[in-house]
């Protein structure tokens, strides 16, 4: 029998109009933008829907965006009679997989996603961190390297381990650049700077990891009907107690994407459906194993080949 994991995309795959098409359609849809707008006391509908990009990507309300679109996107398949067996996320997007699961509250964790955003935002001033993509070095040797530069005095550190051969590294802005060097010296193929806002999933996090804490002690966080990949420890998430925990750690954890995939296929997941903006966690999942189904759900004619394909006719 086939099992399906739903996945949500992490900051990146923000894009104006995300949505779009769905809300038009639906009021069911449409007030997931309602409601977020409402919580946060601002537009972020507006920003989401006709920008400026350059706005919508900031980290405080990228996450908050993303988190809106995949909510609204999952539930859709579930009205359809698509349902998952397993969720997860790729960092921010680990905090649709609680909500998809019945841990938070649509409500909490949008205000939570923003205030994460800020915090990560604050805890390193802008240009002083960065993250860059390391192609074509296995784990061990890039972590070598990394602690290596560390113990020299910048800071840099293992951050998304996406799948084989891709490896995100973060830290301060010479740790990172000393380090791509460094690499690619010990035999990776390229060392490609993101273009991001601060180091995330890095020691330099702690203090927005901190600041978080005293807003996630005040929300409630329940027992998930449906089980949660981990981030920090691809184990599942099952106890509300965990699920508070993964959301400190992971600010300065690495993502262990690919072992969170790899999870899902001893689970038995053949089918994994990416819900929200772009196509990158589909991506990593066919590098891990090609012979799964991947989906990407952004618009209606992508939502309608999922229902169909799984076998259910039609939304109702």
């Amino acid at each position: 029998m086939t099992k399906i994991a739903f996945i949500f995309p992490g900051q990146g795959s923000q894009q104006v109009g995300m949505g779009q098409e769905f809300i038009q359609n639906s009021e069911v849809s449409k007030a997931f933008y309602d409601k977020a707008d409402e919580v946060l006391e601002f537009s972020l509908s507006n920003l989401m829907l006709n920008g400026p990009a350059e706005e919508l990507t900031l980290t405080y309300n990228a996450q908050p965006a993303l988190l809106t679109t995949g909510v609204m996107v999952a539930q859709k398949l579930i009205d359809a009679g698509v349902k998952p067996d397993y969720t997860a996320g790729h960092s921010l997007g680990e905090y649709s997989a609680f909500v998809t699961s019945g841990a938070l509250s649509f409500e909490d964790a949008v205000l939570t996603v923003h205030k994460r955003g800020l915090f990560m935002n604050e805890a390193v001033p802008a240009g002083e961190g960065a993250m860059a993509a390391i192609l074509g070095l296995d784990a061990e040797s890039l972590k070598t390297v990394c602690d290596q530069i560390t113990s020299e005095g910048n800071v840099v550190q293992l951050a998304n381990l996406n799948c084989p051969g891709q490896i995100v590294i973060s830290g301060t802005k010479a740790g990172v650049e000393l380090a791509s060097v460094a690499a690619k010296e010990a035999g990776a193929k390229r060392a490609i700077p993101l273009v991001v806002s601060g180091p995330f999933h890095s020691e330099l996090m702690r203090p927005a990891a901190n600041q978080l804490q005293e807003v996630i002690d005040a929300i409630e966080v329940k027992a998930p009907h449906t089980p949660i990949i981990s981030n920090v420890g691809a184990e599942l998430l099952q106890e509300p107690a965990a699920i508070r925990s993964e959301m400190i750690e992971q600010v300065y954890s690495p993502v262990l994407w690919e072992d969170d995939v790899r999870k899902l296929l001893e689970l038995g997941v053949t089918t994994f459906v990416e819900c929200g903006p772009g196509k990158v966690l589909s991506g990593l999942v066919k590098k891990v194993d090609r012979s799964v189904t991947t989906y990407c759900v952004y618009d209606e004619a992508s939502l309608q080949e999922v229902i169909e394909a799984i076998g259910v006719k039609s939304i109702g």
